[in-house]
Formats: C-alpha cells, structure tokens, sequence
C-alpha cells in the first residue's frame, strides 16, 4: 500500500506541476484574465499542494503511513483554506474590510500552512525566523524600550495578514506567481531544448587554448547557466558536475576547484539579464522597471566575474599550470558554434531587447519562448512527439523549481504585514541609524553584518526578503537612493551562499569535489572577496551603477576593472612571481582604491601596482612555460 501511494504521489506531482506551469502560461498569454488575488491564491494553493505531495514531515518518517495520511491532510487542508479565500476576498474588500470571524480563523490556518510548508520546503532557519516575527505582537508589550509595542491578537494578525494585500499575499508572493514562475518555465525550456550544452560549447571555445582554461570555461559557464537558473546550489549541483572534473585534471587542487564553482555559481544571480527571482522582487519593491535593475547591476556584475577570472589566472601561473592541449571533439570553430546555438541565441537576444523596450519581463519571457519554439523547428526542420515532450516537461520541470521560492515569498510576506503593522521595521531602521552614529560608513558594516548573518542557511530569494524588509530601510533613512540600498543587501544576500560558517554554495561544490567543506568555504570567501568589497563602492560612487555624467561613467568602469587586478594579485599572492606578504596588501589597497570613485584614489592604486609591477620579476622557467604540478590523487 504504501509503495502505491508513493505512485500516486509521484504521478499527482507531475500532473499538479504541468498544470500549475500551463495556467500561468496561459494566463500571461492573455487567452483567459483573472484577478491578482485569484491569481495569488491559486498560486499559492498549488505551491502548497506540491510541496506536501514531495515533503515528508522528516526524512526519518518518509515511510511511515501515518506520515502520508498527514500529507493527504495537509493537502486537502490548503485546498479547502484557499477555496474559502477565494470565495471570501470580493466580499470582504468591497464592503470595506468588514470580515466576520471564520475570516480569522480560516487566516491562521493558512499562516500555520506556510510555516509548516517553509520548515519542509526552505528550512526550520526561515520558519523560525517568521514565527519570531509573527508572535512579536503577543510579547511585544512586555519588551523594554524601544522594542515595545502596543500588541495585536492572533485573529487581528492572522485577518490582516491574509485578507489584505500586505501579507502572505502581498508583492512577494506576487512575484513568484507572475515572473518567477514564467522565468523558471523559460530556463527549463532552455535547459530541455539544449542551451546548456550550448553554452558549455561556447565557453570551451571561447577558452580554447589559454592558461587555465578549464576554470575559465567554468567561470563563462556557470555565468550563462546562473544567469537562467537564479539558484547558487542549484547551479553548482547542474554545472559543478562537469566543471569541477575538468579543472581537477587541469590541476587545481579539489577545493580550489570546489570554491571557483561555488563563486561563479553563486555570481550568477547577480548578472543581468535574468538575475535570479530575488531580483524581481526587488523591481516590485522599489517599484522601478527591472530594465533599472539590470542597468544598476551590469558593472558590478562584470566586475565580479573579471575579478574571478583573474584569480583563476594568476592562481593557475602559481601553480606552474600550462594550456592543455585542445580535444578533437573542440574542433568545431567558433562561428559553427554560434551558427548551431542561434535558436538559443535569437530568443535570449529578444528577451532582453523586449525589456529594454519596456515589456514586462514576464511576457518578454513568454514571448521568447514561443521564439524558441519556433527557431527549434526552424533549426531542426520537423515537429514531432519530441518537440511535445520536451515542452510539457519543461513546464513541469518550471514550475517544480518555483515551488521553495514561492513559499519562501508566503513565509516572507508574513514578516512584512508583521513589520508593517506593528512599526517594527521602523524601530529596526532606528536602531541600525542609532548604533552607527549617523555615519554612513558604519551603517553600511552593520548593514553588511546583518545581511550576512540573516542570509546564512536561507535560499537568495529568501534571504534578501528577509533583508529587504528588515535592512534595507534603515539605508533609505540615511539618503542612499533606495535602488542603491537594496542593491547593496541584495549582494550581501547573495554571496550569504559562499560565507562561512554556513556556506550552501560550497557545501555543494566540496561534497562535488571531494574536498573538505570548511577548506572549500574559505577558499569560496576569499576568490570572492570582490563581492564583498563591491556594494560599499557602488555607494560611494554612482558611476559604478550608470549614474551620474559620462566621463565618471567611463573613469568608474576602466579605474574598477584595473581595481580588480589588484584585488585579485592580494588574494592569490601572485602577479609576474609570487607576492611577499606586504606586496599583497598594497595590491589589496591599490584595487580597492581604483574601485573608489576619484581621480585622488586612482592615481594612488595606480602608482600602488606601478610598484609591485617594477618590484617583482618574472619567474623562469625552462622552455617558456611553467613546469605543471602534480595533481593531487
């Protein structure tokens, strides 16, 4: 019996998941129009179904029966519960806001759904985080100082926070049920369709015959894929596969090649177009077009990804590494490459035309698609049972993958109505304002603490929900432009995946490698140390986001990609020879001078690697090349 219900839930998660994707779809398509509540609601209800059909309540009960009834229970629980919202809402926000008490309990129901749902489905960090926030009103009286409130009952909490559109259903959630999922559905359709060899193609090539062209091939890989995945572990799982291998028999060292992986991975969500779910988000809550948001991020982005492609290379002239020899199977020349991919190429070129155009990213993603589709018939010149497959696959794959980021936008919704209603988040912003001094600089470090620390153990998406209700208005009260600010813990949230002592990211790629996870972890944290630098530089100097006037545009971009040589030559220790201890730091200072904006700190990071340029000579070595070293066993 029990092997029959672990069928049944196998077969009712693909048809519950294909039927949740064609619904979006079809609903983007314009061919039926549903309110935004219906929308959310509906959304959230399948999210709901399907994790409970995938989540045992622990592992160690998996194959218990009692544990499948209960997950029957659940499921018919969020079902009823989200029926009755959606019977309920019209009602309930024409005459006012008048609810009567089923409203109430009905709410906590569905409050107590989505903590369950975020333990299973996110982790117990993010469910104990929203329960704190949830049950501050019940003890906030009794709290001393600034931290007390007035309080709220449970039925006061739980209308507000699931009858208005400021809690479990409130932008979060919108997201999730308008671009996350539409884009998820597009990265599988990539993914089905083969983009992934594709791109792995293009980066071996375009790699083809250069020192450490393994991990650079790594790097442009995982920064194509990360792009489209917008998970930094999901990406190390699907990349670091064959990544990591290749740049073991390159020879670097298992953690080094671990820690490249988890870097570029976890970069990926920072690299326009498609800058993972987080990013959306963002869009909506600062309320500009996310063409701003690409704009904004483009140069940090890349110079993120230089900074790691130097490190790769000056860590690959550390260890004696020489180019390999090219495979018979990379002879294929560039432009064949590009000529085969262009069904890829033309509708990842018009995904971001059309949003750079100003269409929403949702239909731009929809549109593209259907250009896949098309260009796919085009290139192979037939429609079959294939092409029907791969499309009803990848809109299942699409809308499993949405499944712990909308409930973790649900889970963050409820830390939202809580600051909102309680004005908590504005004693929050208080308190990081106070504890700095009114000093931007240290508000910043504080910031930077926190979001870290917050981010640990959490999914991006959830980390910067966290973050974005919590932090980032205490920035927007000091005068950092709230793009700026939220930009700023949106990077924190992301590399939150490389920091240790809780690194996702590099737990993924050492357990890949088969090295040590605490190795793997500081090796991660310093190959990207840029990222961590970055945020505080492009608060201080706008031109690193495309702002301000041209030629400080200009002087940002070029001082910041020299900047991110010396970054690279202090953490590796190498420039033409390896570095003593104290060249190291003047490469350090150096790099984060020319990233500062101003022509004062460029002449002086200038003139800092003008010095370790003239100071160190290169190593020699026999026959022109390093001598290889041994690869470890």
């Amino acid at each position: 019996m029990l092997a029959t219900m672990d069928k049944a839930f196998d077969r009712a998660i693909l048809v519950v998941a294909f039927a949740v994707g064609t619904f979006h779809l079809l609903n983007v398509s314009g061919l039926f129009v549903l309110s935004t509540r219906d929308i959310r609601i509906f959304h959230l209800m399948m999210m709901l179904v399907l994790l409970f059909l995938a989540s045992p309540s622990a592992k160690r009960y998996a194959d218990s029966a009692v544990d499948k009834l209960s997950r029957v229970a659940l499921i018919a629980i969020s079902i009823a519960s989200s029926v009755y919202l959606m019977s309920r809402w019209k009602d309930i926000a024409f005459s006012g806001g008048e609810t009567v008490p089923m409203d109430a309990w009905v709410g906590v129901v569905v409050i107590a759904l989505v903590l369950e749902a975020a333990r299973r489905g996110v982790g117990l960090v993010l469910a104990i985080i929203c329960v704190v926030f949830f049950t501050y009103p019940f003890y906030s009286p009794y709290l001393p100082g600034i931290l007390q409130g007035r309080g709220y009952s449970l039925t006061r909490m739980s209308e507000f926070l699931t009858t208005t559109s400021q809690g479990v259903f409130g932008i979060p959630l919108g997201v999730s049920s308008t671009y996350i999922i539409l884009f998820s559905i597009y990265g599988a359709f990539l993914s089905n369709f083969g983009a992934g060899d594709f791109f792995f193609k293009l980066a071996n090539r375009a790699t083809k015959n250069m020192r450490a062209a393994g991990a650079k091939t790594a790097v442009l890989f995982s920064t194509l894929l990360g792009m489209i995945s917008g998970s930094a572990a999901g990406n190390v799982a699907v990349t670091g596969t064959l990544t990591i291998p290749m740049m073991k028999r390159e020879g670097y060292q298992p953690h080094q090649a671990g820690a490249i992986e988890a870097v570029v991975s976890t970069g990926g969500q920072i690299m326009p177009p498609v800058m993972g779910a987080a990013a959306f988000i963002m869009a909506e809550v600062v309320g500009t077009p996310y063409a701003n948001i690409m704009k904004a991020a483009l140069v940090p982005a890349l110079l993120f990804f230089a900074s790691l492609l130097f490190v790769v290379h000056l860590q690959a002239g550390k260890s004696g590494l020489v180019p390999a020899p090219p495979a018979r199977e990379d002879d294929e020349p560039l432009w064949l490459v590009l000529v085969k991919g262009g069904q890829f190429i033309i509708p990842f070129a018009t995904l971001i035309a059309m949003m750079l155009n100003g269409f929403s990213p949702f239909k731009a993603s929809f549109y593209s698609i259907l250009i896949l589709l098309g260009c796919h018939i085009v290139w192979t010149r037939r429609i079959d049972r294939s092409l029907v497959a791969k499309s009803a696959k990848a809109v299942t794959e699409g809308a499993k993958a949405v499944v712990p980021i909308a409930i973790a936008c649900a889970a963050a919704g409820i830390i939202a109505g809580t600051l909102g209603i309680t004005g908590l988040g504005s004693k929050i912003s208080g308190l990081i304002v106070s504890a700095s001094g009114g000093v931007v600089f240290i508000a910043l470090l504080l910031t930077m603490l926190t979001a870290i620390i917050l981010g640990m153990g959490l999914p991006t998406t959830a980390a910067y929900l966290v973050l974005a209700t919590v932090v980032a208005p205490a920035l927007a009260k000091m005068g950092i432009p709230l793009l700026t600010a939220h930009l700023f813990v949106f990077f924190y949230g992301c590399v939150s995946t490389i920091t240790p002592p809780v690194a996702l990211a590099s737990y993924v790629a050492a357990g890949i490698a088969g090295a040590d996870i605490n190795r793997v972890g500081w090796t991660a944290f310093a190959y990207g140390i840029t990222s961590f630098i970055l945020p505080f530089m492009f608060v201080f100097g706008p031109g690193l986001m495309l702002s301000g006037s041209l030629p400080g545009i200009a002087g940002a971009i070029l001082s910041g990609g020299i900047g991110v040589v010396g970054i690279a030559m202090a953490v590796v220790g190498y420039a033409r020879a390896p570095l003593s201890p104290i060249m190291r730091l003047l490469a350090g200072a150096s790099g984060m001078a020319l990233l500062y904006q101003g022509w004062l700190s460029d002449v002086a990071g200038l003139a800092g690697l003008g010095v370790i340029w003239v100071t160190t000579r290169p190593t020699e070595q026999a026959g022109g090349a390093a001598t290889p070293k041994k690869k470890e066993a």
